[in-house]
């Protein structure tokens, strides 16, 4: 396993880091989400990342159950604020100082720690004033219950806003969490050269496009039964961008590049990101323990240059770059 640096700060985070999505506490039973935990630390996983509202709340309890009895300091816990949570009142979303500080000391509680060591704002909040929000993360780490500050899907000129504000604060912005994968590539035209500007590293999810990029759907052929295409739980809507036949075989088309470098094509997908000199780690999740084994394989991957050339050729215009696509995914008001 790799390390790399988080942004500008001195945090060392394994460049596979494994994140319960859509899993636990909702896909997989907790007995195999332990498992899988105990696989990614086994592998050399070190970083993990979370977020109160995966299952509403449920895969925080899960995570922080499956690491009990760890060197807390031998981990890098990550979660976020900012979905709906619990009974989903008025007041149990965005980034209000109210908010950020009573989810964090539910997450510290479900994640059985003191503290944890990245906190994300996990969207940005249009309905309050982002002095707020960014005040209310200085108290946090100040109280010592968060060590880093993140955003998520946050666009360049938020990046810049919200990072002047910390500055301003004495805490700083180390790292941002977009969607990032050889099919979505929105944030390499603004997103990565501000946050190279500014300091911070990329934490990007679905490197494997939900799945789309390990070669299992088939033009023309029905959805594999069990597969995130068929997940009434949130998975199968997020797919859904990706699920045609013109993208599935293109995709298909990378299987001798996948071969010339003895990797499966979910290990070239994650090993293609991780060529971005910009990220930290590539967050990868699994419902099944051999999962996080096959693509914890993928790290310490250097692609050659014309092999990189060659998946963009293969590619071609099915891979999306427009990065309006940030703010068009982003809330428009507050989430209930």
């Amino acid at each position: 396993m790799r390390f790399r640096y988080l942004g500008n700060s001195g945090l060392q985070v394994s460049e596979i880091c494994y994140g319960n999505w859509l899993t636990h506490g909702s896909q997989v039973e907790n007995d195999t989400a332990t498992r899988c935990v105990r696989a990614a630390l086994d592998a050399g996983i070190t970083s993990f990342d979370t977020a109160d509202v995966y299952a509403n709340t449920v895969a925080e309890q899960v995570l922080g159950d499956a690491l009990k009895g760890e060197r807390r300091e031998s981990l890098e816990i990550f979660t976020k604020v900012y979905w709906p949570t619990g009974p989903m009142g008025h007041n149990d979303s965005g980034l209000s100082r109210k908010h950020i500080l009573e989810s964090i000391n539910g997450s510290l509680r479900r994640l059985g720690t003191d503290y944890v060591d990245l906190y994300q704002a996990h969207r940005y909040d249009t309905e309050t004033p982002l002095e707020e929000t960014m005040q209310a993360f200085a108290d946090v780490v100040r109280q010592g219950k968060a060590l880093y500050i993140g955003v998520s899907e946050w666009t360049a000129e938020q990046i810049r806003a919200g990072h002047a504000l910390a500055g301003e604060l004495g805490f700083q912005l180390v790292s941002s969490q977009p969607q990032y994968s050889m099919l979505w590539r929105v944030i390499e035209a603004e997103v990565v050269p501000t946050c190279r500007e500014l300091g911070l590293s990329q934490i990007v999810w679905s490197p494997v496009a939900q799945g789309v990029l390990t070669g299992k759907y088939l033009p023309g052929q029905p959805l594999p039964e069990g597969s995130r295409a068929t997940d009434d739980k949130g998975g199968a809507r997020m797919i859904q961008r990706f699920l045609n036949d013109t993208v599935i075989a293109r995709v298909q088309g990378l299987r001798p590049i996948a071969a010339e470098l003895e990797l499966s094509m979910a290990q070239l997908a994650v090993a293609w990101v991780l060529q971005n000199d910009n990220l930290a780690c590539a967050i990868i999740g699994a419902s099944r323990p051999e999962q996080v084994s096959e693509n914890v394989a993928a790290s310490g991957v250097d692609i050659p240059a014309e092999l990189m050339t060659r998946i963009d050729e293969v590619l071609g215009d099915v891979v999306q770059r427009d990065p309006a696509l940030t703010t068009a995914n982003q809330p428009k008001g507050r989430p209930s």
